[in-house]
């Protein structure tokens, strides 16, 4: 069993930044893939980045590449998502997510066995 923890979100005006954190339990985070999703009221589930456990494996959606940055620290079992340059449309929940087995897609929600609860992220215009 994995938990996660997300931390960082909070009320930020149009051209802001913003640092979530996502803490997780356990001893193989080293080898896990990392996610960050995000869903506003009455969507579905998007995905924003992902990173895999040799840090130079990042990826982003498009919506959001340029301008958000994935790290991690596999000392702290901790994973960031850096959120610079934010627009009104990025107001949503986010959930980090873990994919056990570091080997899957990182773009499908499908992929990863263990969700944070998810902490929100509002732009004002």
């Amino acid at each position: 069993q994995v938990q996660l923890a997300e931390s960082g979100g909070g009320l930020v005006q149009a051209g802001g930044s913003l640092r979530l954190s996502c803490v997780a339990s356990g001893s193989d985070f080293a080898r896990y893939l990392m996610g960050w999703f995000r869903q506003r009221p009455g969507e579905e589930r998007e995905y924003v980045a992902s990173i895999r456990w040799y840090a130079g494996n990042t990826d982003y959606a498009d919506s959001v590449k340029g301008r958000f940055t994935i790290s991690r620290d596999n000392t702290k079992n901790t994973v960031y998502l850096q959120m610079d340059n934010l627009k009104p449309e990025d107001t949503a929940v986010y959930s980090c997510a873990a994919d056990i087995s570091g080997l899957r897609a990182g773009t499908r929600p499908r992929s990863y066995d263990y969700w944070g609860q998810g902490t929100q992220v509002t732009v004002s215009s």
